[in-house]
């Protein structure tokens, strides 16, 4: 014992000789195995409690080293198969009492052993200790169930099948996390009221309430032995003073209405310990709606900051401020953090409804909602503090989290965590105590400091006359205070605010003050706090987006710059309020997704989805968009990327969205009728996406309908399918475009996705709603137009069976090299646009239109179609691309442009989408005047007659 400080060498030395008096001296020698003789000093040195029971009796600790258990990582089947073993024996209540307490006390041993010697991880003690539990609790309920139900008979469902009570877990048992002397939070309930058929007419309430206490009593009552786990029942509906037991059906009405909102916190943990496991899934099942919601609750921070001051205003008053657990920067702590996303985003992010905070605070790394160093520092203290609160109850087996406070017990915490005195410890635990408070302060802000609000709250007050409000306001910075008081006032006596609850009303008073203050300073106010007002108005049934805004000032300060810069923005926001949430962390705001990215974050979004729950899927991919689209919007307003990026991301969010559908359309069909003879049902075959126009050119813009067409490609096509209900390959592929066009097209509860345009398929309007490949490379060599032949210049593959796409490519090129007349056509190409022309510009001379006018947009594509089908045929090149910028440049390599004049083209062509896109956010038409482009129009025409009038 050399390296225990002397103090300690001491005590357990004393221990050690008490004990070799008591024990057995033909086991003796079984101490002096390495592992035992390396552990023993340091285990007995730090807890008492594990001393104490062996000098007790002996015999638990040679029990322990004969089996080998106190040296083996013990597995899930452990516990039950060493209670069996002495369960056998128990005929009555006390019996069962003697015998779960002492199995009780080993097993405790057991597991303050390997976590003290360092023999077991944190993970394996906590889930061991939960294990204990419910092994005792599964036991102890099924010894008393049969001894009641042969007392008063069984209780059964309206089917006749025997009802048993349901156990939940709360607390660190529901979440398999149990500390080392932690009571175990429970609540009862049972299936279905009723009446047993005994003489008295026994209420289920009755007999299910009596086993209930029979079952706290048997773990809960201190006797000779012991007891097993101390039981709170204070989570139960209605705390102390509501009944032990409840049905389902009374279960739910009270968490629908009645129950209090730091219930949803509990509630987050809750899980089926004992007793009938079906059913407590069911009850799961049943409570769920309650604990998580279908919306990003904002809330949850403000109630977990309010409740977490409550707790330390308690803690003051019992001068208990050095709690691991609940004091500051404690477990707790850590815990809500994580809890608070669970309540905020649980209810759409099945990976939050996790019970495990660990498990928890990974996701919330892996989904950046935190940052990993933030979320590593947060696990390592977990941990850190963990350890130190188990190693303060292996103490005495006391149920306390409070830093000890005499000298000897100091200096065995500290040794057990690594040191060699308390105050070496105490330092370090006290850089995590600050450390922990610092993000938990981060995470969870304090509310909202409201000094400098004095002007702004006095003009929401509605107190004073109207010029002394409007001095108050040009004093904030508004220029046209009138106009502001006017919007106020107006806002007010609107339907929205009169049907908002007092709640409501609360979080809107709270929220007024800050955003007069913010609007202040944009470039137009009046302007961003006519939008934000409506935006506010739309929000109004949801007011916890209210709660949002008022306790982030972050959060505020983002959509007044947002609202200021973009009415697009503006109205988006209202239409869809919860893109909010995205304004939540400015990192990820302004700096959109690449397509692997949006790949992976989509599928984690499906992957939460139910999937029973058609409706729900096709909101969350119009959810996704709109979120990453919004994404787009603020980086491309605040100019963070150029215009060539813009269109690059939103054709990726259009395609990863088309591949979710094709795959979904392809799983919904095949699961109905099979697949067509040599396709493989886990893989899209036979079947691709062609995409034209802005798609098909890597050139989407913010409004953009989607041109698409479909192909597939069979051996033969009248063949049947192999499924349950056969339908030809024709028909196979197009109810997968039917369901894609569905997906894509229906008006769900969050909008439309895209719209789709289908008109350049094979005969337009009347033509098939899927084409065969080879119906469709002989509709391209015989029957296109060339107008067609133009389209084709910007149609790709983006979806669908690889092989087909290359066969698609193939037929593509060939259609396109063909050769042509040059003069025939350059005249259809230049009399289609000269007709567009005649029909979609401005009429107003004064007045460019930047797509349609003269030396725009759509001429300087012309020039590029133009080209590519005059010169395909000598130069293959021109096939590689279907986007205009480099078909320019391809068309210079070709000799059809001059440098100067491709290079030339390109730039006024990406100036002018630019203001196209600008035009957009500002919900303006795609016009300006005309002085405005008249140099750079006029040497596009130039360039226009050189190339299609000569």
């Amino acid at each position: 014992m050399p390296q225990l400080p002397p103090p300690l060498s001491e005590k357990v030395a004393r221990l050690l000789a008490d004990f070799r008096e008591r024990a057995d001296a033909t086991k003796l020698p079984l101490l002096d195995a390495p592992t035992l003789a390396e552990s023993l000093p340091r285990v007995w040195a730090v807890s008492g409690f594990v001393a104490e029971s062996c000098l007790r009796d002996p015999a638990l600790l040679f029990g322990l080293l004969e089996s080998d258990d106190l040296l083996a990582d013990s597995g899930a089947a452990y516990y039950g198969q060493r209670l069996a073993e002495s369960l056998p024996a128990v005929e009555d209540e006390t019996e069962l009492h003697r015998v779960l307490r002492r199995f009780r006390r080993r097993e405790m041993v057991r597991i303050a052993w390997r976590d003290l010697a360092g023999w077991a991880e944190l993970d394996e003690t906590l889930a061991d200790l939960s294990m204990l539990a419910e092994c005792c609790l599964r036991a102890a309920l099924e010894f008393l169930y049969g001894a009641a139900c042969t007392r008063w008979g069984t209780p059964t469902d309206n089917r006749g099948r025997p009802q048993n009570l349901v156990v939940l877990g709360m607390g660190k048992l529901g979440g398999g996390e149990l500390n080392f002397s932690s009571d175990i939070d429970l609540i009862f309930a049972y299936p279905e009221a009723g009446e047993l058929p005994d003489k008295r007419g026994t209420s289920y309430q009755e007999f299910f309430t009596k086993l209930a206490q029979s079952l706290v009593k048997a773990l809960d009552t201190n006797t000779e032995d012991g007891f097993v786990f101390r039981v709170d029942t204070r989570l139960r509906p209605f705390g102390d003073s509501g009944p032990l037991v409840m049905n389902f059906d009374a279960m739910e009405a009270y968490y629908q209405g009645q129950a209090r909102e730091w219930e949803r916190y509990a509630m987050i943990k809750a899980r089926p310990v004992a007793g009938d496991l079906d059913a407590g899934a069911e009850l799961e099942a049943m409570l769920k709606p309650f604990i998580y919601r279908r919306y990003l609750d904002y809330r949850a921070f403000g109630e977990l900051r309010e409740l977490k001051a409550k707790i330390a205003q308690e803690l003051l008053r019992k001068d208990r401020t050095d709690s691991v657990k609940l004091g500051k920067g404690g477990i707790r702590e850590i815990e809500f953090i994580g809890q608070a996303f669970q309540l905020l985003r649980g209810g759409r992010d099945k990976a939050l409804q996790d019970r495990r905070i660990r498990v928890v605070l990974d996701a919330l790394a892996e989904r950046e909602y935190l940052p990993a160093e933030e979320i590593a520092k947060l696990q390592a203290a977990y941990r850190y503090l963990r350890l130190t609160e188990n190693h303060i109850q292996q103490l005495a087996d006391q149920q306390t989290h409070d830093l000890p406070k005499d000298d000897e017990s100091r200096l065995r915490v500290a040794y057990s965590m690594g040191h060699s005195d308390w105050n070496s410890f105490k330092t370090e635990l006290d850089e995590i105590f600050e450390q922990v408070h610092a993000l938990f302060e981060q995470v969870i802000a304090p509310a909202r400091d409201e000094s400098g609000q004095g002007e702004a709250r006095q003009v929401w007050s509605g107190g004073g006359d109207e010029e002394s409000k409007a001095a108050l306001l040009a004093g904030l910075g508004y220029p046209a205070p009138q106009e502001v008081l006017a919007l106020l006032a107006a806002f007010r006596s609107g339907s929205a605010v009169a049907r908002l609850t007092a709640r409501g009303v609360a979080e809107l008073d709270r929220l007024m003050p800050p955003l007069l203050q913010t609007v202040a300073s944009a470039r137009a106010p009046e302007t961003t706090l006519k939008r934000i007002l409506g935006l506010l108005e739309a929000v109004a049934k949801r007011n916890v987006y209210y709660t949002l805004l008022a306790d982030n000032a972050a959060v505020l300060a983002q959509l007044v710059k947002l609202t200021d810069a973009s009415p697009w923005i503006a109205a988006l926001l209202a239409q869809h309020p919860i893109l909010l949430d995205s304004l939540l962390d400015a990192r990820q705001l302004y700096a959109p997704q690449k397509k692997g990215d949006l790949r992976k974050e989509l599928a984690r979004q499906l992957a939460s989805v139910d999937a029973d729950d058609p409706e729900d899927w096709m909101n969350r991919l119009r959810q996704f968009k709109q979120a990453q689209v919004l994404r787009v919007a603020a980086a491309d307003i605040m100019e963070a990327i150029p215009l060539m990026v813009v269109s690059d991301y939103l054709t990726d969010i259009a395609e990863v969205l088309i591949e979710a559908a094709l795959q979904d359309a392809w799983r919904h069909t095949v699961a109905k009728h099979g697949v067509p003879p040599g396709c493989r049902p886990e893989a899209v075959e036979g079947f691709a996406v062609i995409a034209y126009g802005k798609l098909g050119g890597i050139e989407l813009s913010y409004s953009s309908d989607l041109d698409l067409v479909f192909l597939f490609d069979a051996e033969r096509p009248e063949a049947a399918t192999d499924g349950p209900r056969p339908v030809t390959v024709n028909q196979f592929y197009a109810r997968i475009v039917q369901r894609m066009i569905h997906i894509l097209t229906a008006n769900m509860l969050a909008g439309v996705l895209y719209e789709v345009d289908m008109r350049l398929r094979p005969s337009g309007n009347s033509g098939l709603l899927v084409t065969s490949l080879t119906a469709f490379e002989a509709y391209q060599r015989d029957s296109a137009w060339t107008w067609e032949q133009q389209a084709l210049v910007r149609a790709r593959c983006v979806a669908g069976d690889a092989a087909l796409g290359e066969k698609y490519r193939a037929a593509r090129a060939k259609s396109l090299s063909r050769e042509r007349d040059r003069a025939a056509l350059q005249k259809e190409v230049r009399e289609m646009r000269e007709k567009m022309r005649d029909n979609l510009d401005s009429k107003d001379p004064a007045v460019f239109d930047l797509k349609q006018g003269f030396g725009g947009i759509a001429d300087i594509e012309f020039i590029v179609q133009f080209g590519t089908l005059a010169h395909a045929a000598q130069h293959p090149a021109l096939l590689e691309w279907t986007d205009n910028v480099r078909l320019l440049e391809r068309l210079s390599d070709a000799g059809f442009l001059s440098r100067d004049e491709a290079e030339f083209l390109k730039q006024a062509y990406v100036g002018f989408r630019a203001q196209v896109h600008r035009a957009a956010l500002q919900e303006q038409e795609a016009r300006i005047p005309a002085a405005a482009a008249a140099e750079t129009r006029a040497r596009v025409q130039a360039i226009w007659r050189k190339l299609m009038e000569s």
